[in-house]
């Protein structure tokens, strides 16, 4: 099995093979993630019958499509006239299966199956209810990457469908250890700073990572999948939202808007910037994004009770801030826009982006896996000079950890002013909290702390990039 990372995924595969009782299984995740490469991997010797979707197809091109399936000596089925014949003819051709093993039957990119007026999602219901679920030797997988549907028409179904999915895995991208083993796979050499800066530009996405070729710099990655006439990551962002949501037009308005802050924006911030229709149009369009794993929703610490939404997808921020009004070109832009400070500003904020997706790897750093503790940001409004904190950690054992974070091409030197501001935040932290904690102060830097005075002072923990790949 040729499996990178996915680890728990893989588990609940095989332990749905295992068991006694035929499974339903969804699996959602974003367009590239790597969803049906899984399936096919770890089912590999036991898929029976497999098919998949057509974006924008129409019924009769599924219905033909569903039927084309069938191997060549069960083409005794005629086409089918609806969804309704077409999974009677597959509970046949299961019927005709002499083997007593598990068989795996595969339904990909399930929903652009469910056309209008083709009541696919019924015929599909009657199929599980009334003769898969009464078997013990069938595993039933369904996978989208619209995740909004597969939420609400699957795992939260009303229908048919509700409470009889036995799993669901939400497979989202790559970690930056899962990121550094796929590319030492395909014969990569990078160092973890250029790894980094890959994964800013491209985040865990299994398929743009292929992309990459053995023996090319960051430099040059970047100029040929972002910068060129024909770079694959220069075309990705339109396709990518246009085969995830039917009116795009809004998911992407809200991820340019989101792209313009570094905070992240409340509903009604985001309704009054980008004019979307307020109630179901809005609150759709929020949750495909959330759901798909471009946005996220989350409550600052101990502020204010409107939840904020931020934009988090990697590939997605840097195709706004450089790819989207770059001129093509043969060479060079990299370099250029990695010598800008504007590039500087962008990197420091994603990084940050990419320590909080990474808080479990911080906390086995710090040595606190086993202890209880929540994460959040804390920004006070409240005083002439507002302060934030990007990252805290707020732990049962009567510590709070401020993390600061710093993305450098060497080590990094804390100078008075720096350990001024940190000093001044702790301490408007602390007056507006009103927290009895103790509140220490970790650094997680590329290449460490130098030795100084103020790091001394200052600094009660360090972190580097190397504890962010564990």
């Amino acid at each position: 099995m040729d499996v990178i990372g996915r680890k728990s995924e893989v588990s609940l595969l095989l332990t749905a093979l295992a068991s006694n009782k035929s499974e339903l299984i969804a699996v959602y995740g974003r367009r590239r993630v790597g969803k049906t490469y899984l399936i096919r991997n770890v089912y590999k010797n036991n898929i029976l019958f497999e098919f998949s979707g057509i974006h924008k197809g129409t019924l009769k091109q599924q219905l033909k499509n569903f039927h084309l399936k069938f191997p060549v000596k069960d083409k005794s089925f005629k086409k089918p006239t609806d969804w309704l014949e077409a999974f009677h003819q597959l509970s046949q051709y299961i019927d005709s299966v002499k083997f007593k093993k598990k068989k795996v039957i595969f339904i990909d990119e399930f929903p652009w199956l469910d056309t209008r007026k083709s009541n696919f999602l019924s015929a599909f219901d009657n199929f599980w209810n009334s003769y898969a679920s009464k078997r013990n030797d069938l595993v039933v997988i369904i996978c989208g990457s619209a995740a909004s549907y597969m939420i609400k028409n699957i795992i939260k179904s009303k229908g048919g469908l509700h409470n009889r999915l036995t799993n669901k895995i939400q497979l989202l991208p790559f970690n930056l250890c899962e990121t550094e083993q796929l590319l030492k796979h395909n014969k990569i050499k990078l160092s973890r700073y250029d790894i980094l800066q890959i994964y800013m530009a491209m985040g865990g996405i299994p398929h743009y990572l292929e992309k990459i070729n053995a023996g090319d710099s960051v430099a040059q990655t970047l100029d040929r999948l972002c910068f060129t006439k024909d770079g694959f990551l220069r075309t990705e962002f339109d396709n990518v939202f246009a085969s995830l949501f039917d009116q795009h037009d809004n998911n992407e308005l809200i991820i340019k808007t989101l792209a313009t802050v570094r905070k992240g924006l409340t509903r009604n911030e985001i309704l009054s910037k980008t004019k979307i229709k307020s109630g179901g149009t809005l609150t759709k369009t929020l949750v495909e994004l959330e759901e798909s794993g471009f946005i996220e929703k989350y409550l600052p610490y101990q502020g204010t009770k409107d939840s904020l939404y931020r934009l988090s997808d990697e590939y997605s921020m840097f195709y706004i801030k450089f790819i989207e009004n770059t001129k093509p070109s043969n060479g060079g832009v990299w370099t250029k826009i990695y010598g800008q400070q504007s590039y500087k500003i962008w990197s420091g904020f994603s990084f940050e982006t990419i320590c909080t997706k990474h808080i479990e790897q911080i906390k086995e750093g710090l040595k606190i896996s086993g202890i209880k503790a929540i994460h959040g940001s804390w920004i006070e409004k409240n005083t002439q000079n507002s302060s934030q904190i990007d990252l805290l950690i707020d732990r049962d054992d009567n510590v709070i950890n401020v993390c600061e974070m710093k993305f450098y091409n060497t080590e990094y030197a804390l100078d008075k002013n720096h350990a001024n501001e940190i000093a001044k935040k702790v301490n408007a932290f602390v007056a507006s909290t009103k927290t009895k904690k103790s509140v220490f102060v970790t650094f997680i830097t590329s290449y460490g702390l130098i030795i100084n005075q103020y790091s001394k002072q200052y600094v009660q923990s360090e972190l580097t990039i190397n504890n962010l790949f564990i």
